[in-house]
């Protein structure tokens, strides 16, 4: 089947304020599947977020090529939602108003998207919070409102980059659970990055491992072979997850050391 995402030979390179380029993504090829839940992980600074944002059309990789669906990206990629790590929310509408925003813009009569998105805003959790505005959500409400705001529009990729990065240990593990639910019922391709290897390996059906920049490679790519469905805080109980955390902490660990060596030196 052609995949939902492939990355062929992605170099990207940004233009340096001096003069020159800084060359942060080399040689990445990646496929994921329709329908199919893949994380990266990786240091900071590696290019994580850099080829999530070639994925979704916001940059333009200098050699090589994104395709979605077998055809050429050129420009905005109109057929994913993106969810980022600090809120997009409009602080001056309602929680129901911020869902509703995407259809509205795209000429869906106000009443329809207002009902559509109270249905969003019910499904994860919110029904009775339509009339409130962000300040008065906590971090777990805001990002419930956020992945309403995105699904709604019902993309067939799903892009999250450090989605549940802000929220506490116990909020995350509820929002993981949550988006497991959602997935599960329309399983759309879900490239989601994180820095979190234990939230990677309990969400996914691949971890694909980046090296420390620059010039930041994808150096390795394994299956997580753990029963679905899953409850997060479970399956970290499981010997098997155990086992894959160790096998992928042995790669990982390296490169987390190398990139703060490397972070040091600058």
């Amino acid at each position: 089947m052609v995949p939902a995402v492939e990355l062929s030979d992605v170099d990207i390179a940004f233009r340096l304020v001096g003069g020159g380029e800084y060359r942060a993504v080399t040689g990445a090829n990646l496929k994921v599947a329709d329908g199919e839940f893949v994380s990266i992980v990786g240091p900071t600074g590696c290019g994580k977020s850099t080829l999530l944002n070639a994925t979704a059309g916001l940059i333009s990789p200098v050699a090589g090529g994104v395709s979605i669906y077998g055809s050429a990206l050129d420009g905005l990629n109109r057929r994913a939602g993106y969810l980022f790590q600090a809120d997009a929310l409009f602080p001056w509408k309602t929680a129901i108003e911020n869902v509703a925003i995407g259809p509205e813009t795209a000429g869906v009569p106000r009443q329809k998207a207002r009902a559509d998105a109270l249905q969003w805003l019910s499904r994860v959790g919110l029904g009775a919070f339509g009339d409130r505005y962000p300040h008065m959500l906590s971090g777990g409400q805001r990002k419930r409102v956020g992945l309403a705001q995105v699904l709604i529009r019902d993309p067939k990729i799903l892009l999250m980059d450090e989605p549940f990065g802000p929220l506490d240990a116990q909020t995350r593990q509820i929002m993981g659970n949550l988006l497991l639910d959602l997935w599960s019922a329309d399983r759309k391709a879900v490239l989601f990055v994180t820095h979190d290897l234990e939230e990677a390996i309990a969400l996914s059906d691949r971890v694909v491992i980046m090296s420390a920049g620059p010039a930041a490679r994808i150096i390795g790519d394994w299956t997580v072979a753990l029963q679905r469905p899953r409850d997060i805080g479970e399956i970290k109980l499981d010997a098997a997850f155990h086992a894959l955390h160790r096998e992928i902490w042995q790669m990982l660990k390296a490169e987390v050391v190398k990139g703060y060596a490397q972070a040091g030196a600058a």
